[in-house]
């Protein structure tokens, strides 16, 4: 079997500490990359989770044995090591993401320390939810996208007139159901999926 035939292993992360609005939208997001695409889906949800903040006490570089919190983001870890693609959703909060998706990406600081290259050359993609229509959802994405940057990934989103960044969504805080009826952002998000799978298949025809 050829790079090009190999299904794309995509991981879906909400960083919700709910199962509602962002739950939904990711799971579209793997829904429809298995609808469209030759791919092998995985998710993790934030809720319910032990997810410790990272306390900057640099045991991983000290060690480059993993975190000092043996909590959720073990499993998370694996999951994260073993994808080609990501996508990270998160709720709007004051402007801007979650704190469960910030200490997600905190956290990856672990393992990146134990191989500055275990990131490299991921596809990434994001998305948002809020409230309000214009509630943050940009300002979270770009936080996401920042931090594939840093990791060495790859981000992407959906181009130019309807899905500049990733994935944006209005819930009107109506949860599953309001974000279920954005068909802009569904529209997004699905724009989004395709330059995902799409730039994923490209890299691993040239690794």
């Amino acid at each position: 079997m050829s790079n090009n035939d190999t299904p794309i292993k995509l991981l879906g992360i909400s960083g919700s500490p709910r199962k509602k609005a962002t739950d939904h939208i990711v799971k579209e997001a793997l829904r429809f990359a298995e609808e469209n695409f030759s791919v092998e889906t995985d998710y993790f949800s934030a809720s319910g989770k032990t997810l410790n903040f990272c306390i900057h006490c640099d045991y991983c570089i000290r060690t480059k044995e993993g975190c000092v919190h043996k909590d959720d983001m073990v499993e998370l870890y694996k999951k994260m090591i073993w994808a080609d693609a990501w996508v990270i959703g998160t709720p709007v909060y004051q402007g801007t993401l979650s704190g469960q998706t910030k200490v997600m990406m905190d956290r990856c600081r672990a393992i990146v320390a134990r191989d500055p290259k275990v990131f490299l050359n991921k596809v990434g993609m994001a998305v948002a939810d809020g409230g309000d229509r214009i509630g943050g959802q940009e300002p979270a994405i770009q936080t996401i996208l920042n931090f594939y940057v840093i990791s060495e990934m790859i981000p992407v989103a959906g181009g130019s007139f309807g899905s500049n960044l990733g994935g944006t969504f209005w819930s009107k805080d109506k949860g599953a159901e309001g974000v279920s009826e954005d068909t802009e952002g569904l529209r997004s998000l699905h724009r989004s999926v395709n330059r995902l799978i799409s730039t994923a298949k490209m890299m691993k025809s040239i690794q």
